[in-house]
């Protein structure tokens, strides 16, 4: 693939990430708001059975429906025989359910405390993640196929990251967005941040619409039908030891970094008593910050291996949590101390938005040339799976921490979520140790060789 089309095929990922950042960001907030946010209470904030709130309930059904389509979309998708291909016929057909689904989870059926609006969100999270799932698993499915050699595949990884965390910073604007739509229409705060959701969804499908239309299928990737059954996929999947150790890292990553998309607004807000819109800046560092290591990532990842740059990261990152339960402690300024932790957060995002998708496609791979079966999808269905619990995980925790205070001068509900993130990203580290690495044989086929050039 030429370079523009490798930026074509970033897009849809922008795009997705977009969308599911925009869940991320907003939801929490929107349903379960700080006494000083200006938004109505939407659904009720009383503890079930003690430790669970609504919104983890809520979060978890949807995510559970969603978790058990992944496989059925996957096999559908491998086993594909449409002349125009096996992925993108799939992605097209996502892209509107996705954009309407979307807009729908922020438009509660009644704008105050009821629970018809417990039920209407668990109804519209199922539906946008069953419409945003039957998009991003065969996209990601076709990274293996366009991509022949572990560079290229490092490479495309690189753009598919870069698309992806510029979706995060694209979300994060939401409510610097939501400020100026209410201010300039002298309306509420929830129509604002409405019509926020609805701009920014509906430019996040167009980028889905850019891979999908945008790339011949048959002409840059190499691939062929599955003809097994899912039940004998499934079993060779989840047989591959070096892919659950993997898998197991990758979830306590996922619930980590959850923790911090849903949790940014109330350490700005809260924990440092800075105003909410500092968000989309801080997140505009750590992309700026981020893309500055990716030409190093490219580089450790061809001359180490990608394992210890992994290790690393993680290790990292769990520094960045540590950090979080200080913040605002210190007699130092608060914005100093949030953009000290973010551009340090920058470095580990960087490697570890790029590595995984690249260390999962050689696991492909090499299972293919193993089996002699393409499973690409059912591969990262089964990835996007427990990514997906981690994010439901991950939600569900921070949202029920807190219970135990998420206002100014009340706030340990949400330094616990430092604590956890700690933990769960050095146990990500020290799992991964055990991850024995792929390292391709220097013997290329031509056609790979040419590839290459």
């Amino acid at each position: 693939m030429p370079v523009g089309k490798q930026i074509v095929y970033a897009f849809g990922m922008m795009g997705w990430s977009i969308m599911i950042n925009l869940i991320s960001v907003i939801l929490v907030y929107l349903y379960e708001p700080p006494d000083n946010s200006g938004l109505p209470k939407l659904i009720t904030q009383v503890a079930i059975f003690g430790i669970f709130n609504a919104m983890a309930l809520i979060t978890t059904s949807g995510r559970f429906v969603d978790a058990v389509y992944d496989p059925f979309i996957a096999q559908l998708s491998d086993r594909h025989k449409n002349p125009k291909g096996r992925r993108t016929p799939f992605m097209k057909m996502a892209i509107l359910p996705s954009l309407i689904f979307c807009c729908l989870v922020f438009h509660p059926l009644k704008q105050h405390e009821n629970s018809m609006n417990i039920f209407w969100l668990v109804f519209t999270l199922i539906g946008f993640y069953v419409s945003t799932t039957s998009f991003v698993i065969p996209y990601n499915a076709l990274l293996p196929e366009l991509a022949r050699t572990p560079e290229i595949k490092v490479k495309l990884a690189s753009w598919q990251s870069a698309g992806y965390v510029i979706g995060i910073a694209i979300a994060s604007n939401a409510f610097n967005m939501a400020d100026i739509i209410q201010h300039s229409f002298n309306i509420s705060a929830l129509a604002a941040l409405q019509y926020t959701v609805f701009l920014l969804a509906l430019f996040a499908a167009v980028c889905m619409a850019i891979a999908a239309f945008g790339i011949d299928e048959k002409k840059y990737s190499v691939s062929k039908p599955s003809v097994i059954p899912m039940r004998t996929a499934l079993k060779q999947t989840l047989g591959n030891k070096n892919f659950l150790l993997f898998i197991v890292a990758d979830f306590s990553y996922f619930i980590a970094i959850t923790i911090i998309t849903a949790g940014l607004v109330y350490f700005i807000t809260v924990l440092l008593q800075l105003p909410k819109t500092m968000g989309n800046v801080l997140m505009g560092v750590m992309v700026a910050v981020s893309f500055i290591f990716y030409p190093v990532v490219n580089y450790l990842a061809r001359t180490i291996g990608k394992k210890p740059i992994v290790v690393v990261s993680l290790l990292l990152l769990a520094v960045v949590f540590g950090g979080i339960f200080f913040l605002g402690k210190p007699d130092i300024n608060p914005k100093i101390q949030i953009f000290a932790l973010v551009c340090l957060a920058a470095i580990p995002v960087a490697s570890l938005n790029i590595l995984p998708v690249a260390i999962v496609a050689e696991i492909i791979e090499e299972d293919s040339k193993r089996t002699g079966n393409n499973k690409e999808a059912l591969y990262f269905a089964v990835r996007y799976f427990f990514v997906k619990i981690a994010q439901t995980i991950g939600i569900a925790l921070f949202s029920m921490l807190l219970l135990y205070g998420k206002d100014v001068g009340h706030d340990s509900g949400i330094r616990l979520n430092g604590i956890l993130g700690f933990v769960l990203c050095g146990s990500a580290a020290l799992i991964f140790t055990r991850f024995k690495e792929i390292r391709p044989s220097k013997d290329l086929p031509k056609s790979d060789l040419r590839n290459t050039n």
